[in-house]
């Protein structure tokens, strides 16, 4: 489900009641963690924290008129998604990830390379979301996608 928002505001306003509450905390969570550079933004149609042009001019080799991505959190159709970029290109990380997720919350993982999906909204792990997001600084992140992705 990609939002046609083109503001946080906006994004906001578009979550369904029922996951408001769940979509606001994993926002301030993030929020709450996130290492010195990054910004919030919209980005691919969700809410976005990315590497401002300004601190990396390079952007995303995808498409360098874009922000480098860092994280980005969605309300899907059927759950809350959080895209963290740093996940899937650092190995350690992902296995810090998924041996820590069980001891935070009672619901399986839910993970594609990147998408962590919450599908339950009273199992959110807010405190290792927290740990994660404040894992990486932004100089940590843009040379890991240096080393693992851009190439």
């Amino acid at each position: 489900m990609n939002s046609k928002a083109t503001s946080v505001e906006d994004y906001l306003k578009e979550i369904p009641d029922d996951r408001k509450e769940a979509f606001y905390k994993l926002r301030q969570t993030i929020v709450s963690n996130l290492p010195k550079g990054f910004e919030e933004t919209m980005s691919y149609g969700m809410i976005g924290y990315v590497v401002p042009h300004s601190a990396y001019p390079a952007g995303y080799h995808c498409n360098p008129k874009l922000p480098l991505p860092f994280v980005n959190i969605a309300n899907q159709k059927s759950y809350l998604a959080l895209y963290h970029s740093c996940i899937y290109a650092d190995g350690d990380l992902m296995s810090w990830f998924k041996e820590e997720f069980p001891k935070h919350s009672k619901a399986k993982l839910d993970m594609g390379k990147s998408c962590i999906r919450f599908k339950k909204m009273d199992q959110i792990p807010y405190d290792l979301i927290g740990e994660l997001i404040a894992k990486v600084s932004m100089q940590e992140w843009i040379s890991t996608y240096e080393k693992s992705i851009k190439k």
